[in-house]
């Protein structure tokens, strides 16, 4: 792929620093306050997050396993989680070398709708069940993932980054 002017080459991302971020999110979301209607939901904003970034790498079949620990934890209705992170990873994915094009604010502005989808098919799921409508202020935990996206793009791909040393020997 071509990289657009003024962007910095990356190092390739290592498996390890992908699973440990995906570990760090799942351990946010187990804390007590991930049960309130309005926080973000950190696990599915670090999955769409490596969607975009290294869809070789993060397949579906992850979003589902952590999706179905996010059940486990919720004592949701089984899959209800997995179904909207393998969701998230498919549009995230096919979409991903579409959003690499543009800035942080950009893509995450662009990821406005998936994260607003996410959390509107888990309440439908949720009340389909018999539960209760959670009321708007379900609206805010998307808006807040979105605004936190471009702090997850300098996080998470500051491993990555090469160091800004010229070398005349060097052409990259």
């Amino acid at each position: 792929m071509i990289m657009p002017r003024g962007e910095q080459l990356l190092l390739p991302a290592n498996p390890w620093f992908i699973g440990l971020t995906l570990f760090l999110a799942l351990v946010v979301n187990l804390l007590p306050t991930s049960n309130w209607i309005w926080m973000p939901d950190i696990l599915l904003l670090v999955l769409a997050f490596w969607g975009v970034h290294q869809p070789q790498r993060m397949g579906m079949g992850w979003a589902f396993v952590l999706g179905l620990l996010m059940d486990v934890q919720h004592t949701a209705l089984l899959g209800q989680h997995a179904l909207v992170y393998v969701l998230v990873m498919f549009i995230t994915q096919t979409n991903s070398r579409r959003l690499l094009w543009f800035s942080g604010w950009a893509q995450g502005l662009q990821m406005l709708p998936v994260f607003f989808l996410a959390h509107a098919l888990q309440m439908l799921i949720r009340m389909a069940a018999g539960g209760i409508f959670p009321g708007f202020w379900l609206a805010l935990a998307p808006l807040l993932e979105g605004l936190l996206w471009p702090l997850a793009i300098a996080v998470l791909l500051a491993p990555q980054r090469r160091a800004l040393v010229h070398d005349d020997e060097r052409p990259l």
